[in-house]
Parts: structure tokens; sequence; C-alpha cells
């Protein structure tokens, strides 16, 4: 029996080519053949030699390295040598024993399992372990940092400023008895409205801040608070000259106070925000935003109690009707000025002003403390040189051309006491010149105190003279 009649027979049974084919994905035993055996053989030999043929297959098998693994793990094969040594000598194929072929089949299905299931669960198990020190490290630093919420509460937002400093801002409805002349008969009417802060509580009482000019003539006034709720007050103590009052209620009522800031540290341009109640109680807790645009504005203001010439800040937030009295905050959320006036002419816009907590605060607590401002009383009516006709100043030197006259004085008072007539004119207090009657207030209630004595410096029948007088004390000029 030659070589190529054996390989024939073998060729019935199943080919360890096409085995592996089935196991390895390999080329097929009929390409593998074709390449092996292209030729009629020549003088019944193979053209290539065979130990060529050993060697082309041997080096495809090595280089697939997979296949080796899995002939080693599926079947006891041998080496690509024996195989070949198979085709010179034909050995009966063993049948395969069909129990033994499930049993395998099934373990290694068993098997296979359990190395995946193992598989899966180290990974899980190490993913776990690398992420687990991160959620500590995110524990620990946790305690140590304060994270801020990403919300409209938010700290330091005006938001929040405003939020919390609303709850202190109130409505204020001045109440008066008028009289009805069809009915003959007297009834409570409100006459108008404002705002104000509630700065303090002490024991059952709230106080609240507000303008002079909000409660002044009342019989009632009552307050609106946060809530909603309605309740009356009682006026603690009002100044018309620097058209200031303080008012209470029951401490129970007040949500919440709010506290005064320095208003010596402003400069222009520093953010601010009023607060209050424009054009009535429907509008109630408006707020607006601007800046400070100046700072240390005079205004003269006329007032019930005499013209004024009033300290303000200038700002540039919108302040209305029935924002009097309200609270002009800076952006630490305090109050650092009082909304009192505006300008309000054609074409003016922007111009409103607050009395600032510096100035406010002296009369806000002499108020509570004694229902009043008591100011150093000097006993005179005056009136200043331009208001007076020429005949009366013919004695006058020609180098004076300012400061007030004495058209009155109190016959028990610190001027007449000090020598003070009619037809006097004042020129200077102290080292200070006085040019208006307000100059010689702002003098008296800034830098004096009752019991102080000062130097008033006087012309009489055109010679100029110096009296001491000692200031006694008044609540009314």
């Amino acid at each position: 029996m030659n070589e190529f009649e054996q390989e024939s027979r073998n060729q019935g049974a199943e080919p360890v080519n096409e085995q592996e084919a089935r196991h390895h994905e390999s080329e097929s035993v009929n390409e593998q053949e074709s390449r092996y055996h292209e030729s009629e053989p020549i003088n019944g030999e193979s053209r290539y030699p065979e130990s060529e043929l050993i060697d082309e297959q041997e080096s495809r098998f090595s280089e697939s390295e997979p296949v080796n693994e899995q002939e080693s793990r599926y079947r006891e094969s041998k080496p690509a040598n024996e195989q070949q040594s198979r085709y010179p000598v034909s050995e009966p194929v063993k049948k395969s024993n069909p129990f033994k072929s499930i049993l395998s089949t099934v373990m290694a299905g068993v098997v296979g399992s359990v190395i995946t299931l193992a598989a899966v669960n180290f990974t899980d198990i190490g993913g776990g372990q690398q992420v687990q020190p991160k959620a500590e490290t995110a524990a620990e630093s946790s305690s140590n940092i304060v994270t801020t919420p990403t919300s409209a509460k938010s700290s330091g937002s005006l938001a929040d400023i405003i939020e919390t400093s609303s709850k202190s801002i109130v409505g204020i409805t001045n109440i008066q008895q008028e009289s009805n002349p069809f009915s003959r008969s007297q009834g409570n009417v409100a006459t108008g409205s404002g705002s104000g802060v509630i700065f303090k509580k002490a024991g059952k009482e709230a106080f609240i801040v507000t303008n002079n000019h909000v409660i002044e003539g009342a019989s009632k006034v009552e307050v609106s608070l946060y809530n909603g709720e309605k309740v009356d007050a009682k006026v603690v103590g009002a100044d018309a000259l620097t058209d200031l009052a303080v008012i209470k209620i029951q401490s129970d009522k007040a949500v919440d106070v709010i506290d005064f800031g320095d208003s010596s540290a402003l400069r222009p341009g520093d953010q601010v925000l009023a607060i209050g109640n424009p054009l009535g109680l429907d509008l109630s807790r408006t707020v607006t935003q601007g800046i400070v645009s100046a700072v240390d504005r005079s205004i003269s203001v006329p007032t019930s109690a005499g013209e004024w010439e009033m300290n303000v800040i200038q700002t540039d937030a919108a302040i209305n009707p029935g924002n009097s009295g309200g609270a002009l905050i800076n952006t630490d959320g305090k109050v650092i000025g009082i909304n009192s006036l505006k300008i309000s002419q054609n074409g003016v816009e922007g111009l409103g002003f607050a009395i600032p907590s510096r100035d406010a605060l002296p009369i806000v607590n002499q108020l509570i403390e004694k229902g009043k401002v008591e100011r150093p009383y000097l006993g005179v009516s005056l009136a200043d040189l331009e208001q007076i006709p020429e005949m009366y100043l013919k004695n006058l030197p020609d180098n004076v051309d300012s400061g007030t006259m004495v058209t009155s004085v109190d016959p028990n008072s610190a001027a007449a006491k000090a020598g003070l007539q009619e037809q006097d004119i004042i020129v200077g207090i102290n080292d200070a010149q006085v040019k208006s009657a307000t100059d010689l207030r702002r003098y008296m209630y800034t830098k004096l105190k009752k019991g102080d004595s000062a130097q008033l410096k006087v012309y009489r029948d055109g010679k100029q003279q110096t009296l001491k007088v000692v200031l006694l004390a008044s609540n009314v000029y």
C-alpha cells in the first residue's frame, strides 16, 4: 500500500486537521491539503519532502498560541510530529463514548461557569476596594469644609439680605380725627402712611424708628407688620428738627429686629438698598437698589419747628412717597440711614436722601430715654439779614454782610440773662462765624449742651460786643 492510498483511507475517517478547524477556526483541511498536494505526485513521491510539510505545519500551529492552549484544555492531543507520523501508518479512529462526551461537556460548562463567577466577583470586590478610600476621604473632608448650596439662599446674596431685613420693616398709618361738616360728628381718618424700622426689643416692648412727618398730628398710629397683622402703636417721642420719631408696640408682635451700621464708613459708590412702602401699604416692603451718590450733603428742610439744614446721605435708589421712615441698608444687612425725602421736580431723577445712622442714633436714644430731644436753649427769635429791611441796617459796618438779627427775647431765657436785646445782630459764637440762624442752631445743637457757656459776638448800634451766655435746656427752640 503506497502512501497516497493510506491517505485516501484516512480521509474516510475524520481528519485531524478538520477537528482542529472546528475548535480553532483555522484554515480548512481542504485548503491545507490543497497547499500540501497541489500537484500530481511524481514517481509516487510528493513534490515536497515530508520534512518540509511537517515544518510548515508546525510553524502554522506554533504561530497560533490560543490554539495550543485550547488543545491542552479540552483534549489530549499529540504533537504535530506524531500526527504526521499517522499518515504513513494507518490506525483505526477510536469512537468516543457518548456518555463520556456529554459528561465532559457538562463538566467543562460547570468549570467555565465557576471561573466566570469567580472573575466577576473578584472584579466587583476590587472595584469596591478602589472606590472605598475615596468615599472615606469625602466623608472626612465634609466635616471640615462647609459647602455653600448653589441656590437663591446662598450666603451673602442680596436676596438673603432682603429676606432677613424685610421682616423688620413695617408700614405706619397716620390716623387723625376729622370733623364731618354734614353730620356734625368726628371720625378717625387715615391721613397718610409711611414706613418704619423695628430696631430694638426690650422686655415687653419693641421700638420702631420712623420720620416725624409720618406720625406728626396723629391721634392714633397703626402699624402693619410683616405677616400682614395690624396693631396699634404708641408714640414714644418725636423731634421735628431732625424729622425723627420713635413709636413702640408689644414685643411679641415684632418678628425680628435689624441693627444699625456705621454710616461714617460710607463712600460714594457703595451699594445700598432702600426698603419701604411706596405709595401706601399695597406695595409694602418694596426693595430698590442703588449706590451712595454722595455723603454729608446739607439740605435745607422746612419743619414745624422752623427751617433746618439737615445733613443727609444722597442716593440714587428710588425713594417715593411712603418710603419715608424706611431703611437704607448696606450689603451687610445693617441700617446706615433712615429714608426721609427726595427732590421731585420735572427732569430730576435719582435724588433721594436719608438721615445718616451716625446722626440718627443719638436722637433716637434721647427719644427713648426722655421722650424728647433736650437741646441747649438760648431763648430768642431770629431773622437773617437778607430778610431785614435796609432801614434797620444803617449803622452796620460795610464789611458786615451776613448774620442773624434778634427779633424777640424770652424774658426768662439765657439770652435775657446775658443781656441780649432786640435788633442785636449775632455774627459769631465762640470761634465760629454765624451767617444765618441755621448756623447758630447747628453749632449749639452739635457742639454745646445744657449748662455750657458760650461767647456771642454781636453788633449793637454799629458797634461789636461780646456777651457771655450760659445755656439752659429746652426741647423747644
